[in-house]
């Protein structure tokens, strides 16, 4: 089921929250909506569940404008943080509730229902309650009982936020095997960018009700529209080392470190205030740019070591490097720069 945004225009009172949203998910796609608290990206989803109703636009379904639906009438499914299972139901129960609206024949609902717990491995716990399932075992059956109904849409809003990293990391495979399987076209909403960049086809990265690229997960990555959305992908994050061009293709910070500049920027005018930005697995592995400084932070992360290093007076560069135990605090040391990789910005924090 495809999926349009027209215009779409959210407010709250007087506080419009989206203005005229355009956005298009296509059929069988899994589509994040990511960005920070309060940017709109769980209202967006709200009110292409039919919960909130649109103050402008319109919302398609395939060729049908639903805008004016209740939620009950747009044959969605919606799985929320909280899980939101009935306590004193089984799982069983909990699955089938859905089926028993729709007031179809008990022997149709218990296939459906063992059928979606055998897709969602939760066949050997549908006798017992949600207090006797572990965190993961609760997302499923929340999963399942969403998909059970058979939805055109399925909408995720923050699914992973209660569970450890451990259960997180398992359920962000299980839930897109279970997307692609099915061939459901669905929305994730998720301040995570590991869970956007894993789990869906396309990213759309929201700030203040906007929404501000959208793409591929590693196009997003390697080629971000603005510094915003360059430094919210990336962990550890992205630094940027605010300056000038020199004027013989180079860059010189605000504390007098000179770097190359990036072959892709050529030509650009001299005293022209910019901004490199420089990922930490891009910096102290290989390169033919090489940048001294003092070691001033080592975390060592089991397989990998990250370092900050002191290039001058103010001005640090991440690095992320294999594991390492050569380097200590205080080393003074010289590390090469991919310059390929490097990402340059304007005074107004595009890309360019």
């Amino acid at each position: 089921m495809r999926i349009i945004l027209k215009d779409f225009t959210k407010s709250f009172g007087t506080t419009t929250v989206i203005d005229r949203m355009n956005l298009e998910i296509a059929d069988g796609e899994m589509l994040a909506l990511l960005g920070p608290s309060g940017c709109g990206k769980s209202t967006t989803l709200l009110a292409i569940s039919g919960i909130h109703r649109v103050n402008g636009g319109q919302i398609l379904f395939g060729d049908r404008d639903v805008s004016d639906l209740p939620s009950q009438k747009r044959n969605v499914g919606v799985v929320f943080q909280s899980y939101a299972l009935y306590p004193h139901m089984t799982a069983y129960e909990n699955i089938a509730f859905p089926l028993q609206v729709r007031k179809m024949p008990s022997d149709e609902i218990d296939r459906q229902v063992r059928e979606i717990a055998e897709l969602t491995h939760i066949g050997p716990y549908l006798e017992r309650r949600p207090g006797q399932l572990s965190g993961g075992q609760q997302q499923r059956v929340a999963l399942a009982r969403a998909l059970v109904r058979r939805p055109d849409v399925l909408l995720l809003d923050e699914p992973l936020a209660n569970l450890d990293a451990k259960l997180r990391l398992e359920m962000r495979s299980e839930i897109r095997r279970i997307q692609k399987e099915t061939g459901i076209t669905a929305i994730l909403v998720t301040h995570d960018q590991v869970e956007a960049m894993s789990m869906s086809d396309r990213i759309a990265i929201m700030d203040q009700g906007q929404i501000l690229q959208i793409g591929e997960p590693e196009e997003m990555y390697h080629r971000p529209a603005n510094r915003f959305v360059a430094e919210f992908l990336g962990n550890p994050p992205i630094v940027f080392l605010e300056g000038r061009t020199s004027g013989d293709g180079a860059f010189e910070s605000a504390a007098g470190v000179r770097i190359p500049l990036p072959s892709h920027v050529d030509g650009l005018p001299s005293d022209r205030p910019i901004a490199l930005g420089i990922r930490p697995e891009h910096f102290g592995n290989q390169g033919r740019h090489k940048i001294r400084g003092t070691v001033r932070f080592v975390e060592p992360q089991g397989r990998e070591t990250h370092f900050d290093l002191q290039v001058a007076d103010g001005e640090i560069l991440r690095s992320v490097q294999a594991a390492r135990h050569d380097v200590t605090l205080g080393s003074e040391v010289e590390w090469p720069l991919d310059l390929d990789n490097t990402l340059v910005f304007d005074e107004r924090g595009n890309a360019l």
